[in-house]
């Protein structure tokens, strides 16, 4: 079944939560942000396969090798925001996207336009890093 989004929409804590239409917008949303990265990362690997690493100066290679490691990594980090959209957008599917993993409550609608990959509500997560700092400092 198609489900159409009306021009301008935008979901709102006053409708149903995750009603076929803000299903759908989010749906979108995901699969705009996956297409977008993985064209980052084709223009990336472009790039990196037309520029050598054969500057004279070595000044001048150690910036260039040091540029290719910083796009490198945020390369990789794509790679992981990726996967995290495969799963958010698999939540879409099963019908379990929106809601919080730890307390199985909605998660605010800002906080999915946000970020819409978060798998915890604004609580939970703040639960989620005190905890990881308390365990840091022992």
């Amino acid at each position: 079944m198609q489900v159409r989004i009306p021009p301008g929409y935008c979901p709102s804590e006053d409708e149903p939560f995750m009603n076929p239409v803000m299903r759908e917008y989010f749906r979108r949303k995901l699969l705009a942000w996956r297409e977008e990265l993985q064209s980052e990362a084709a223009e990336t690997l472009s790039s990196l396969q037309e520029t050598g690493v054969a500057e004279p100066d070595i000044a001048d290679r150690a910036t260039a090798e040091a540029n290719r490691a910083l796009e490198l990594r945020t390369r990789d980090r794509a790679r992981k925001l990726i996967g995290k959209i495969d799963e958010a957008l698999q939540r879409i599917e099963d019908g379990t996207y929106g809601l919080c993993e730890e307390t199985h409550e909605p998660i605010a609608i800002s906080r999915l336009e946000a970020r819409p990959i978060a798998t915890l509500s604004v609580e939970a997560q703040e639960r989620h890093e005190r905890m990881e700092k308390t365990h840091r400092e022992m």
